[in-house]
């Protein structure tokens, strides 16, 4: 547990680690406004095909491996950031840094894997919140910490020296982390799934089945365009704060970063709440309860998008952001409250193409920042986001009630030769130590 949401703030540290010194790179790089959000629209698109890719690969090795390499594959480039030297190197250094994104997949799976589908909701947000909370740490730390540190006690004042040389510390966590992962971590509760499978204990997975499985299934993309008019939001957000703050506001470079920290610093609670509020709306109505928190949640949240392009003071601008990220990470939670009963089989490939959608959905925001006025953007993703709560209308999942009716799709949301597979799949957990319905001693240590 605790491995899962760390490895994930790391991954979140180094990823946004140069957006709140974007306005300090334009300067020294003489770069326009396009080729910021050029190089933004690049860091969210490198995690897109990975997180496709790592859920089925999850499904078959496991998460601790994924984990330790793509925290690596992203610590490289972080390092090497004060060596960039024009718009497209910025470009390319953020899509691999960018990589680090897909930790969410491994971290959502861990989860997943340890607890039961009664509390699963509550498990998957607060790991998924206490990772984001690095979007926050990051605004902070690069930000209003070593930024003025660097340039006033170590350079003198040379802001360029000050902005190459910070990234060099969430690098320097992110290798110590991805190191910890491999060593002193497990697949499961009951050990590796290297070694399960010698001992014949797991059955063997097709990366190939599961992600044709989670690929096929129409609840999939529906949670697909959800999550991306929530945490597509978050990470357009998480890019594009202290610059917001600073352009229409005039704040400082340090005083951006702090207030742009405040977004993410919700992640401390509002995202397991999201996911408290949909185990107990599961417990008194089932999936037709989860499915209402999510729509209501992302209509708040759409709602206030609109009401903060709106906003005229700083004041005002910094209560709309407090309740506009709360309804964000909220609705983020709610997804994944939903995820794990989609198909037990192959949690790993849809939690992976889900998480996909939000890494998309940031994409299609960031274009809008690049080729509209901030308002008209924030606008346009309010209204879309709004949109994105009546889909909740068409998830059918197998054996769960429909949000107002109770149609049935069995066949229509499931391949028929994964039909069996559940079943099976489901026996695995439970011989490896995941009791349904209470939480196995041997999780609970492991966590």
């Amino acid at each position: 547990f605790h491995f899962a949401w760390w490895s994930y703030h790391v991954a979140f540290l180094m990823w946004f680690s140069i957006s709140p010194l974007l306005s300090e790179v334009q300067d020294t790089l003489d770069l326009t406004k396009a080729e910021i959000w050029t190089s933004s629209i690049s860091a969210v698109s490198g995690t897109i095909v990975m997180r496709f890719l790592l859920g089925p690969f999850c499904d078959k090795y496991g998460p601790r491996i994924p984990m330790g390499l793509i925290l690596l594959a992203s610590a490289i480039p972080t390092g090497l950031t004060g060596l960039v030297g024009t718009s497209s190197g910025l470009s390319i250094l953020r899509f691999f840094i960018g990589v680090g994104g897909s930790t969410f997949v491994m971290c959502q799976y861990w989860t997943s894997c340890m607890f039961t589908k009664e509390w699963v909701g509550t498990a998957n947000a607060t790991v998924g919140g206490w990772g984001n909370v690095g979007g926050a740490v990051t605004q902070v730390l690069m930000g209003s910490i070593l930024f003025p540190l660097l340039r006033d006690a170590a350079y003198g004042g040379n802001r360029e020296k000050a902005w190459r040389t910070a990234c060099v510390v969430p690098c320097i966590v992110g290798l110590i982390t991805s190191y910890c992962v491999v060593r002193f971590t497990d697949d499961c509760p009951k050990g590796n799934y290297a070694k399960l499978k010698k001992l014949r204990q797991i059955e063997p997975v097709s990366v190939g089945k599961s992600f044709r499985g989670g690929a096929l299934n129409v609840n999939t993309w529906l949670l697909f365009v959800q999550y991306a008019c929530c945490f597509g939001v978050e990470i357009t957000m998480n890019n594009a704060a202290a610059l917001y703050f600073k352009e229409e506001f005039g704040q400082s470079t340090e005083s951006a970063a702090a207030i742009a920290s405040i977004f993410g610093w919700m992640n401390l609670f509002a995202r397991g709440l999201g996911g408290f509020i949909s185990d107990k709306a599961n417990i008194y109505n089932g999936m037709r309860g989860r499915l209402a928190w999510q729509s209501i949640c992302l209509l708040i949240e759409g709602c206030l998008v609109a009401v903060f392009a709106q906003t005229e003071t700083l004041s005002t601008a910094i209560m709309v952001l407090m309740f506009f990220s709360i309804f964000v990470q909220a609705a983020e939670g709610s997804t994944y409250g939903i995820v794990p009963y989609v198909n037990p089989a192959i949690t790993g490939s849809i939690s992976g193409i889900i998480g996909a959608g939000g890494n998309t959905g940031a994409v299609v925001f960031s274009l809008f920042f690049r080729q509209m006025t901030n308002k008209t953007a924030l606008r346009t993703i309010g209204a879309m986001v709004v949109t994105s709560s009546v889909l909740s209308l068409f998830v059918f999942i197998k054996g769960q009630p429909g949000l107002v009716w109770n149609p049935h799709l069995d066949n229509q949301t499931y391949d028929d030769d994964d039909e069996d597979d559940d079943d099976d799949h489901m026996n695995q957990k439970h011989e490896m130590g995941f009791k349904e319905g209470t939480k196995d001693e041997e999780a609970i240590q492991a966590s």
